[in-house]
């Protein structure tokens, strides 16, 4: 049976890996140092070194078997002072469930249990954790397809994953958007990984973040700097002259715009283009149904389409998805299917 002196307690001192070793709240070093024992479950714990460093003896025990190390634990008399546990990465999850076996099985008779976080994951704390998987997936002895990869054979995914996340936020799925903006958050740290092994011109998922930083802290003066901005549209202009200023090398409007996109799209980004910068070069197609379509008047008729949708800020492309989805529901119904 175990019995202690009345008085004691044990401390279960719990840490982050995702924050540097050392760094460590004010209460927690408070514990390390009052401590009349602080033992660990391992000799590689990663707050070892920084807390012997600042004075505190650390003694590493076997955590090869949980209820002896849970009966050890609860053994300091009161007068040492309380026992500290550093708690593993893992959090130590045979530990934690014998010392709950032994906390019902022995009440009053084992000493009070205290669960003191040292650090805490701060906000984007996980990208960290996918930093690490990336890594170890393009490393040797990882996946070999994930180590096959170039940026070239990832733009497939990388377009498809952004389609299906448009499609979910479209249709108001929220699980769904959760799960694809992972996905493509996914593909912006591989393409970041893969660009580390770059032999003359490697950058990191640190320079993309520090980059991207940058640009939105310079075109946020109202909010970075001292500018002011009354209301959504100054923002918008204050944001177009920086970009124009950004791009001053550019010769034409429509430097910029990637021809890769769907046609629709395609057409619906040079438009905007242009009515941005105001260039009243070239007239409107007129919107007008010809008495015959062909490959060249069926272009003109969808160009002067994306032209009056823009006017009326009509997303011409999510318009069309829509129409095409009720086109798809309508097909189904009339098979006597549900609507997807």
């Amino acid at each position: 049976m175990t019995t202690n002196v009345p008085g004691a307690k044990l401390i279960l001192l719990t840490t982050t890996h995702r924050v540097a070793p050392g760094l460590l709240a004010w209460p927690a070093w408070e514990a390390l140092r009052s401590a009349g024992r602080v033992l660990a479950g391992d000799a590689g714990h990663p707050q070892l070194a920084a807390v012997r460093q600042a004075g505190v003896a650390v003694e590493v025990v076997s955590a090869e078997s949980a209820p002896a190390l849970a009966r050890l634990l609860t053994e300091q008399p009161a007068a040492a002072g309380p026992t500290v546990w550093l708690g593993s990465p893992d959090g130590d999850p045979g530990l934690t469930v014998a010392l709950a076996r032994l906390a019902v099985e022995h009440a009053g008779e084992v000493p009070e249990i205290e669960v003191l976080p040292g650090s805490y994951d701060l906000p984007g704390a996980r990208l960290l954790d996918l930093v690490s998987v990336m890594d170890r997936l393009r490393s040797p002895g990882g996946c070999p397809w994930d180590a096959e990869q170039t940026h070239a054979s990832l733009v497939k995914y990388l377009v498809e994953e952004a389609y299906e996340l448009v499609e979910a936020i479209e249709e108001g799925d929220r699980e769904t958007l959760r799960e694809e903006l992972g996905d493509v958050l996914l593909q912006v740290f591989f393409h970041s990984r893969i660009a580390e092994e770059h032999p003359t011109d490697a950058f990191s998922i640190d320079d993309v973040a520090g980059d991207i930083v940058e640009k939105l802290m310079y075109r946020h003066p109202h909010v970075f700097g001292d500018v002011e901005a009354r209301g959504a549209a100054e923002v918008e202009a204050n944001w177009e002259q920086l970009k124009a200023a950004e791009k001053a090398d550019r010769e034409s409007v429509l430097d910029g715009v990637p021809a890769g996109l769907p046609s629709l799209a395609y057409a619906a980004k040079l438009v905007s283009r242009v009515r941005r910068a105001g260039f009243a070069g070239v007239p409107d197609e007129p919107y007008e149904l010809p008495a015959e379509l062909t490959a060249e008047s069926a272009g003109r008729l969808l160009l002067a389409v994306a032209q009056r949708a823009h006017d009326a800020g009509v997303d011409v492309d999510a318009a069309l998805r829509a129409a095409a989805r009720g086109y798809r529901d309508a097909v189904r119904a009339a098979e006597g299917l549900k609507p997807e």
